[in-house]
């Protein structure tokens, strides 16, 4: 078992606080290409021992797609698309390549055989506009005009090319799950927790003893993020941003969006190589679609589409630690980290190496020569593509990028976890060591995490003595930003996010109307 032990020194501390990397927002629309395809982006991804009351042993892993939905997005809202291909990769050894993949694949279907449901006006039946006719309450509830349902597929080995099985309803053995609409208002759904706790299905994995949980739907986002004072250049005072005492001194601007969340609990025995395997593994999210298409000029009746995909998959979305793609890689290379396996991250090292964002978060602040100037950064790259040796990083570790969980850490209660994860838990003297960088729990606040660790953190910890073994240039004397750097923040408070106590964890999506 690799259960590390976590020392309370300001040493350590300040270490884990660089473990997040270069990271300032929410992964949304990060890419020239994904921002025309919202269907397809992924957003956040969680990974995490649950926390649940009697699910200890379960790892839960939520992957989000299609950002800032407005909950009175009607009258579609954002049913999932079935031409696309959503999965959650986990790498179990360390050498960067997916082992086990989850494959999602939707449908939707109108009422009453294609034809919808219709209505008699003037003697004649004529077709409703709208996907629901009246109020909803059960799983295929017979006022919904437009179902939505779902196929999940193990594959073990090569995504393309393992070994796939269908993940199964426990007891029935179905292979196709309902999904349920999303929160459309008070109206039609008046009790959407209930409606939605439905939908929560125990499931069998092919090779894995123990049931595990299932569910897919809208949600609140669980992200918090000061978005727009971000990206307009850090339009923030330096004064607020650098002062503990304002962490939560804003709004959070992403908090009246929903997302839509694919949840997976699985027992941690069913994720490991076998049972003397390596207790850390990794994970990443992506989205693909068809190589071609063709759009109908004249789609037929009760078609939920006007085009025709074929060909081979085509990646467009990837997702690991957050925010990697968003404000590390460079905006010419965007779509194609998109496209790409963590096996070929070597590719993207100088983005790594020699990152920007410090630069520009000198000009922004109006702070010259602030920027880290210890290069290359090998703080980073441990941070981004090995994790660090005794928390989070496997044995044989294949540089890579992807969010990295050691799953032989006990999970800490909700009301018990720090906001900062371990690295708040070491500073306070706690005892949670469940939290970001080991995986990523909804409560913890990587963005304050990451905005240290930019500009500096690790090298602050490693000292002039070379503690952590990142280099000789990698000390004090490198980060001109010196201890400022722990107290930078974004002024919007993580922890304060309205959260589930169990699985599927994030809150129930905000309503259309109330």
């Amino acid at each position: 078992m690799r259960n590390p032990i976590f020392k309370a020194t300001p040493l350590v501390a300040a270490a884990l606080l660089a473990l997040a990397g270069p990271a300032t927002a929410s992964s949304h629309r990060e890419a020239p290409f994904i921002a025309t395809a919202p269907k397809v982006d992924g957003t956040d991804f969680y990974l995490f021992r649950s926390y649940e009351p009697g699910r200890s042993e379960y790892v839960t892993l939520i992957a989000n797609y299609q950002p800032l939905q407005d909950a009175y997005g009607g009258p579609n809202y954002f049913s999932m698309d079935p031409n696309a291909l959503y999965e959650i990769h986990v790498d179990n050894n360390g050498d960067g390549r997916e082992d086990l993949t989850f494959q999602f694949r939707f449908s939707n279907r109108l009422a009453a055989g294609g034809s919808g449901i219709a209505l008699p006006v003037g003697g004649k039946n004529v077709a409703i506009p709208l996907i629901q006719a009246g109020p909803v309450s059960n799983v295929r509830d017979g006022n919904l005009n437009l179902a939505e349902t779902y196929t999940v597929t193990l594959v073990r080995g090569d995504r393309r090319g393992g070994t796939a099985a269908a993940v199964t309803m426990a007891g029935s053995g179905a292979t196709s799950f309902d999904k349920p609409v999303d929160n459309i208002g008070v109206k039609t759904i008046a009790d959407y927790p209930a409606y939605a706790g439905r939908h929560i299905h125990t499931v069998s994995i092919p090779g894995c003893s123990e049931p595990a949980r299932l569910f897919v739907g809208q949600r609140q986002d669980a992200f918090a993020v000061n978005l727009g004072t971000i990206f307009d250049l850090v339009n923030a005072p330096v004064a607020v941003i650098t002062d503990p005492a304002l962490i939560g001194a804003l709004p959070n601007t992403i908090g009246d969006k929903n997302v839509t969340s694919l949840a997976l609990e699985v027992h941690r025995s069913c994720l490991k190589s076998g049972p003397a395997g390596d207790d850390v593994i990794g994970a990443w999210t992506t989205a693909s679609l068809r190589q071609a298409r063709l759009l109908d000029p004249t789609p037929a009746a009760g078609h939920q589409r006007t085009e025709r995909a074929g060909g081979a998959w085509v990646q467009v979305s990837r997702l690991g630690m957050p925010l990697v793609n968003e404000v590390v890689i460079g905006l010419k290379d965007k779509d194609r980290f998109n496209a790409s396996q963590p096996r070929g991250d070597a590719q993207f090292a100088d983005y790594v190496t020699n990152p920007t964002l410090p630069a520009l978060l000198e000009i922004a602040l109006a702070l010259p020569g602030t920027a880290p100037t210890n290069f290359p950064r090998t703080d980073l790259v441990t941070t981004f593509l090995t994790g660090i040796a005794g928390v989070n990083q496997p044995r044989g570790v294949v540089p890579s990028e992807m969010l990295r969980l050691n799953t032989a850490i006990a999970p800490v209660p909700f009301a018990m976890q720090n906001r900062l994860g371990i690295v708040g838990n070491i500073l306070a003297g706690g005892s949670d060591n469940a939290g970001f960088p080991n995986g990523r729990r909804p409560k913890d606040d990587v963005v304050d995490i990451s905005l240290v660790a930019v500009m500096g953190g690790l090298c602050l910890a490693n000292g002039t003595t070379n503690a952590l073994g990142f280099g000789a240039d990698c000390n004090p004397s490198k980060v001109p930003l010196g201890a400022t750097a722990f107290k930078l923040h974004d002024a919007v408070d993580q922890a304060v996010v309205p959260l589930l106590p169990g699985f599927p964890y994030l809150n129930h999506p905000l309503p259309g109307s109330r």
